[in-house]
């Protein structure tokens, strides 16, 4: 069996995507370009965070959406590709994997990712080794046909071998300073092989606000763009505010899609969404 990346689909750029996103009350806006500051409010987050431990949807942002990659990626139309993986291809029976891998990316301290990254951080699920520096095959303790999609997930982020309990990453985004259960402030890598595809926010600022209608609060009153929230009804009557699967979210940013995805773009929203 083998698979390959998919080319990305720009859903927001065809008609029927627009309908879609009319029918959800939200534009698809002008196209993406560079600038601006994303600020989220989420929950979830707590003291003892760190770049291992908590899983709470502040950390799960933090990780997915901003400083850390996964071999592949769902893009924003659902479909599956690559991410610090080019292409990947299977056994018959989807037991022994093989996944090729990006070349000459760079994690944030400059040191060059290659397949002893991926051994250390996927190590977890089976025997997993370095075919040379940019080919990784992992043989699973079962057969597992859905191991590509798995990997897209948060639970299985790419670490920096050389330093695996800290903030650097090869994300689009990388940490400028972290407040366990308090605060985020991340800033857009001056290069990076997404460019001109997503990152467009200068900079992206995650805040904790542990209280529901708190958050929606801070929305309505324009100190953040968006929030999850658990009950929309403080924000009934506000025209300029989308609320949805949710989330609540202010109509100063666009994004690709709306429809089908988890919470904030399935924790992408960071490096997906665009200043409106």
């Amino acid at each position: 069996m083998t698979r390959k990346a998919f080319d990305r689909r720009a859903l927001f750029a065809s008609g029927a995507a627009a309908a879609l996103l009319a029918a959800a009350g939200v534009s698809a806006g002008p196209l993406p370009q560079r600038g601006g500051k994303l600020r989220l409010a989420l929950s979830g987050a707590t003291r003892s965070d760190d770049w291992v431990r908590g899983d709470g949807l502040f950390m799960q942002v933090a990780r997915q959406g901003l400083v850390f990659e996964t071999l592949t990626e769902v893009a924003a139309d659902g479909t599956l590709r690559g991410e610090l993986a080019t292409d990947w291809s299977s056994t018959q029976d989807a037991q022994v994997w093989m996944f090729n891998l990006r070349q000459n990316v760079r994690f944030h301290d400059g040191v060059l990712f290659s397949a002893a990254d991926v051994v250390h951080s996927l190590a977890a699920l089976g025997k997993v080794e370095a075919v040379g520096a940019k080919q990784v095959r992992i043989t699973l303790n079962a057969p597992d046909p859905s191991l590509p999609f798995k990997l897209s997930k948060a639970a299985h982020v790419i670490r920096a071998a050389h330093s695996p309990d800290s903030g650097v990453g090869t994300g689009i985004y990388r940490v400028r300073h972290f407040s366990a259960g308090q605060q985020l402030l991340a800033e857009r890598a001056d290069t990076h092989w997404k460019d001109g595809q997503a990152g467009w926010f200068d900079s992206v600022e995650l805040v904790s606000i542990p209280s529901s209608p708190v958050r929606a609060q801070a929305v309505a009153e324009y100190l953040v763009d968006g929030a999850d929230v658990e009950d929309a009804g403080a924000l009934t009557g506000y025209d300029d505010i989308v609320v949805f699967d949710g989330q609540a979210v202010s109509r100063s940013v666009s994004m690709p899609s709306v429809l089908g995805h988890g919470v904030f773009d399935d924790l992408r929203a960071p490096q997906r969404w665009w200043g409106a």
